[in-house]
């Protein structure tokens, strides 16, 4: 994993693009500090993929499931209709 100033990134974005693609995810640094990284488009997807579940994994998972009071029927109280 390489690290790239801003402004080399910038300037030699085709060669970090081609780095990425061949060696790997690529850091890029604004005065001094990390930002941000180039990752490989493989990478990214298994990273997207893998932390947004489908919903098919969430209506089959046991979150939010509880127990619903539901009455029987008829034996509901009823509310009086308000007037106006």
């Amino acid at each position: 994993m390489s690290v790239w100033a801003v402004q080399d990134a910038k300037a030699r974005f085709s060669e970090m693009l081609d780095r990425c693609i061949t060696e790997g995810s690529q850091i890029v640094t604004r005065r001094g500090e990390q930002a941000a990284v180039l990752v490989p488009i493989e990478e990214w997807r298994r990273l997207s993929t893998a932390t947004r579940p489908t919903i098919h994994d969430v209506l089959l998972s046991d979150l939010g499931r509880g127990v619903l009071d539901v009455p029987e029927r008829g034996k509901m109280r009823h509310r009086k209709a308000l007037e106006f």
